[in-house]
This record gives C-alpha cells, structure tokens and sequence, in this order.
C-alpha cells in the first residue's frame, strides 16, 4: 500500500479544496494518505487584514516528514508565474533531503490555481516539477486519459503537467466539479503508480 503525502500551501482555500480532492482520489486506490500544509511566512496582521484563509484543518508539514512517503503531491497557487514563496522557502529548507538522496526515486506530482486561465498554469506547474526532479522524484502528471481537460463547453482548469483551477480575479471562485474530478483523477494516478514502483 502506497504511502502518499499531499503537500500544499493555499492564501484564500482554493489549494486547500483541491488538495482534499487529490487526497480522496489517492485515497480511492488504496493508498494511506495525509494531508499537510507549508507554514505561513506573511506576518500574522499582514495575513489577517488581506483576508487569508487562517483556519485550515490540515497540519504544518516538517521538512524531514517527506522522506517518510512514497508518492508527494505539491500544490500552490501562482505567484506571477511560478511557485508561491511560502511553498519555495519550505523546498528551500530541504537541502539535507537532497543531499542524502532521501527522495530519489519516489513518485512526486503538482496541481496549482491561478486566477486567470493564462495566468500561469503550466510555468506555475513546471516550477513546482522542476524541484521534484532536483530532488530525484519520478514525476507523474495529469494524463489526457482525463479527458475533461480538453472540454470546451465550460471554463475549466486541467493540464497534462497537474490538475489545476481558476480563482477568479477576486477569488470569488471557487474549483468547479470537473477540476475537483482532474485532481481526483490525479490523486489515484499518482497512487497507482506508487504501489506500482514500491508494492
């Protein structure tokens, strides 16, 4: 049975709701799953005033608690493009992981929100992905076998890199059923390939 952690830092709980949906989707093929969050590195009156979302349930991660999974699945929003500073000054801290080689070889996958659908998906994406190859992962993304990325019919997120959602300028919304399914989809994707690599 895979042991899967799902990592994420989320301002306003759009990251958050993706999260637990990635989280239920590793869960539905067998996998032991947790939920974790990065620290908050606004200051608390900074936080507060500008509206962030204070109360999530999940726990702060620690740096040493990745090496003990076998699959880590990163989400953050986008900060001009690429990862936020709260998730890039937690990956900053692990230099001792990757330097003992503590996360080579195990399965690692990334999901973001943007409020724009050009704001950043993919180089958002591809900012999380590029330190999980420095830190040795086997990356997995967002197969087009998910094949309501490609629909038309409504705004949504998804990309073949990471399950991804849309905020809105005001971030007033929130993802919608068929990202939450993406991120689903890529939850049991990314357990199913654990259990496939450490049975």
């Amino acid at each position: 049975m895979a042991k899967v952690l799902v990592l994420y830092y989320s301002t306003y709980g759009h990251v958050e709701r993706m999260a637990e949906a990635v989280a239920e989707g590793a869960r539905s093929a067998g996998a032991t799953v947790d939920i974790k969050r990065v620290p908050e590195t606004a200051p608390e009156e900074v936080a507060k005033k500008a509206g962030f979302k204070l109360d999530q349930a999940a726990p702060v991660a620690k740096i040493d608690d990745l090496a003990d999974y076998d699959a880590i699945i990163v989400g953050t929003g986008t900060r001009f493009g690429r990862v936020s500073s709260q998730m890039a000054a937690f990956l900053d801290q692990a230099g001792g992981l990757w330097a003992s080689g503590a996360l080579n070889g195990k399965v690692g996958a990334a999901f973001t929100s943007t409020a724009t659908q050009h704001g950043g998906q993919e180089t958002t994406l591809f900012s999380i992905i590029t330190n999980l190859l420095h830190f040795g992962l086997v990356v997995v993304g967002l197969p087009y076998s998910f094949q309501a990325q490609m629909r038309l019919d409504e705004i949504t997120g998804g990309s073949p890199y990471g399950a991804t959602t849309i905020a809105g300028g005001d971030g007033s919304r929130m993802p919608s059923e068929n990202e939450l399914d993406g991120a689903r989809f890529q939850g049991k994707h990314v357990a199913e390939v654990a259990a496939r690599l450490f049975p």
